[in-house]
């Protein structure tokens, strides 16, 4: 007889993992790619300068949903308030990416940029809290790493080819070609939403015993002190806090640091593209490999990884420039921007995957999204420092390459901790 795990996805299990179908195409096209290209062309064209104001930009985004993110979770844990507080995050975040299609001042690409990623990871947040609701813990790694797969092969993979195709038929320069492309993102994001808000529902939540407010609150603070006793989820989250930092940022900053070196655009986008087809085999490889392997010793290896990546990005820029101007120098920095996208990929998708899993097996089903609210202001507070670091190392030091390889200090960090509390945390692997 098949195993739970092995069974096929549920009706309502490829509804969820649909929405990371839908969500990957605005991370791939506004966060990653495309829209930092775009917007890095018309910050030169205007004279400012590109990678700080998008690296600010980014904290602030990220800074603000941290500060919600607690408060609107254990909202969303009481009746009914989980799809609502979803629907309205996914609105904001579809309807400001429309907005960045409809101006052509910097400043104006800046606020479509933070509002629409602020909509964004507020639908994440609910989306991960959802897992809870959606499956087993049995099931949880499977369907968790499913998701990333689904979300790279078609949310970013698809769209992100026909966004090339647009821009290469109507040409890199032309801005409408990135209109269009800011467009279909959006249509794509809204439209592959539907069948998660037709067949995902919320089935663990909480009473509102003493008004909807109070409860709230009460609910927050007690979650926050359970965070903060249980071993276990603690030491977990202290070290998701500073090596997601560093995934999130190479995300965010990886093509706006190269078009700071000017590396060939068309050569970025290929590279990146690699990285989307390398990690959906890569997230379902770690979805399987967590239940012989575990989920604590994929992740510590996919730290170092990343350590090795901020190595390889700080050569790439400490090449050029030392060597202004020459082509060849130029060249072996194209090489290993390939390379960094391909190790990104290898890990990405498994290192995401597997945190979102692991965690939902720590929490309590019914205060998913408390818990989830937590560990997004983990994550998201984290992201304020990680793209701060590089915006000040950078404006300190002159070099670009020093404010890339100041990263590498969240990862050793985070992997410390993972190394530090292995036994503590193996032992809910062993249940």
């Amino acid at each position: 007889m098949a195993k739970s795990s092995e069974k096929k996805f549920t009706k309502t299990e490829k509804s969820w993992i649909l929405y990371d179908w839908a969500n990957s195409v605005y991370a791939t096209n506004i966060m990653a790619v495309l829209f930092p290209i775009y917007f890095g062309s018309v910050c030169q064209a205007a004279g400012a300068d590109n990678l700080v104001l998008w690296s600010y930009g980014t904290s602030v985004a990220t800074f603000l949903v941290a500060i919600l993110a607690p408060v609107l979770g254990s909202l969303a844990d009481h009746k009914g308030h989980k799809k609502r507080l979803f629907v309205a995050c996914l609105v904001l975040g579809v309807a400001f990416t429309l907005f960045s299609a409809l101006t052509d001042d910097y400043r104006g690409l800046l606020v479509g940029y933070v509002v629409s990623h602020i909509g964004f990871s507020g639908s994440c947040l609910f989306y991960d809290a959802f897992l809870t609701d959606v499956t087993t813990r049995e099931r949880m790694d499977r369907v968790s790493a499913w998701g990333y797969a689904m979300g790279y092969i078609g949310g970013s993979t698809i769209p992100f080819v026909l966004a090339i195709i647009i821009l290469f038929v109507m040409g890199m320069e032309n801005p409408v070609a990135f209109k269009l492309v800011i467009l279909l993102t959006s249509v794509w994001w809204l439209a592959f939403s539907i069948p998660f808000l037709k067949n995902v529902h919320q089935i663990h939540y909480v009473e509102a015993k003493k008004g909807l407010f109070r409860s709230t609150f009460r609910n927050l603070w007690a979650t926050a002190k359970d965070i903060f006793t249980q071993k276990r989820v603690f030491f977990f989250i202290i070290a998701y806090f500073f090596y997601i930092d560093g995934v999130n940022t190479i995300i965010s900053i990886s093509t706006s640091y190269g078009t700071t070196l000017g590396l060939d655009t068309v050569g970025m986008i290929l590279a990146l593209l690699v990285t989307q087809i390398v990690a959906m085999p890569f997230s379902i490889l770690f979805g399987k490999l967590a239940g012989k392997v575990g989920s604590i010793n994929l992740l510590c290896g996919s730290v170092g990884i990343y350590f090795v990546i901020t190595v390889v990005g700080f050569f790439m820029g400490f090449n050029i420039e030392q060597n202004p101007g020459s082509q060849s120098a130029l060249m072996l920095s194209q090489v290993l921007f390939w390379c960094m996208a391909f190790l990104v990929g290898t890990v990405q998708g498994g290192i995401q995957a597997l945190s979102r899993s692991y965690f939902g097996k720590l929490i309590p089903a019914d205060r998913s999204n408390e818990y989830f609210g937590f560990f997004d202001i983990f994550g998201k507070f984290a992201a304020v420092i990680g793209p701060l670091l590089v915006a000040l190392f950078t404006q300190f030091t002159g070099r670009d390459s020093i404010g890339v390889i100041s990263l590498a200090i969240l990862f050793l960090i985070g992997g410390a901790i993972l190394l530090a509390g292995r036994k503590t945390l193996f032992r809910t692997e062993e249940k």
